[in-house]
């Protein structure tokens, strides 16, 4: 199994079953992915602006995370508003963003961006993944901080490399952090 492939099984597995999408090039093998795991509901958006606001929605209507897929860092970079209105209004949200393989990033292609500098501004749980062995358990900690009460940003940066290499390992569902009680004496 392919690093993609892990990633949409690991979502799944972690409740997440709604991914609103505006693929490029790099994400590619996350498509194909959704297309041959079942039970992850695709939805092309046609801008990232509208991805990023289906995904608040969806939240806000559900009170349950659904995925993004945005295409490398200037896509995310299109999505902010959105991203920061759902963080502002606490919704639970997952960004998958494709980038380059990581040993094309040397050539600073002209989508090449600081995905991680955009997404630690408007997350607020941000990783790159490193390979297509950690890309499950990578997938299963961003779904773990997006559930984390009252409700998170999560952004995972995905190099191409490591989504359409073998060696995915499907990551295990993380329980959500229990909510902080309200103490007797603030409800007196």
């Amino acid at each position: 199994m392919n690093g993609a492939e892990s990633l949409v099984r690991t979502l799944l597995a972690s409740g997440i079953d709604h991914c609103f999408a505006n693929p490029g090039t790099s994400e590619m093998h996350f498509v194909a992915a959704l297309d041959r795991v079942p039970g992850m509901r695709c939805v092309l958006g046609l801008a990232e602006t509208v991805v990023t606001g289906c995904a608040d929605g969806y939240a806000r209507m559900t009170g349950r995370p659904a995925a993004t897929l945005l295409h490398c860092g200037p896509g995310y970079a299109n999505g902010i508003a959105n991203i920061h209105n759902a963080r502002r209004a606490s919704s639970p949200m997952v960004n998958i963003v494709g980038d380059h393989a990581t040993y094309h990033r040397q050539y600073d292609t002209p989508l090449t961006a600081d995905a991680d500098g955009l997404a630690r501004a408007s997350a607020h749980w941000v990783r790159t993944t490193a390979s297509s062995a950690s890309v499950g358990a990578d997938g299963a900690a961003a779904a773990q901080a997006a559930n984390t009460p009252p409700g998170q940003i999560a952004t995972l940066i995905l190099p191409a490399d490591t989504a359409w290499s073998d060696g995915g390992e499907v990551g295990a569902a993380l329980p959500a952090p229990a909510r902080t009680p309200v103490a007797p004496d603030t409800l007196r």
